[in-house]
């Protein structure tokens, strides 16, 4: 209770928690378990995070729909077999993209590959 009173970034706001319950409507739910809300005129909708507050938790269809950009609430479900799972920014994380490649040789050491700048043939 007392993050919701002195803290943003940890979830909602003991404001948010109020407005929630007097004029929001769950419209639904994403795979990260963010929980997003319109009033009764669907003039402001709004997200309520779980866990720490981060924008790209947020998959592109659930912020198409928070920007009236689509009126209709997206389906959890992958509409195409080849889309993949929604990621957030993993900058800063040990599961950030690293485009080192590494090459395992006899099993006992591990080289790091790093790219190497192309330069154009100078004839």
């Amino acid at each position: 209770m007392l993050k919701e009173i002195f803290t943003w970034w940890n979830g909602r706001t003991i404001g948010t928690r109020i407005w929630s319950y007097f004029a929001g409507i769950l419209v639904g739910t994403d795979n990260s378990k963010n929980k997003y809300y319109k009033n009764k005129d669907d003039t402001k909708r709004w997200v309520i995070y779980s866990g720490f507050v981060e924008s790209t938790k947020v998959n592109p269809e659930w912020n198409n729909w928070l920007r009236y950009t689509s009126s209709n609430s997206p389906s959890d479900k992958k509409k195409y077999e080849w889309q993949k799972e929604h990621l957030e920014n993993l900058t800063g994380t040990p599961k950030a993209y690293n485009p080192s490649i590494r090459e395992k040789h006899n099993n006992k050491t591990s080289k790091l590959n790093e790219y190497k700048k192309w330069k154009p043939d100078s004839s």
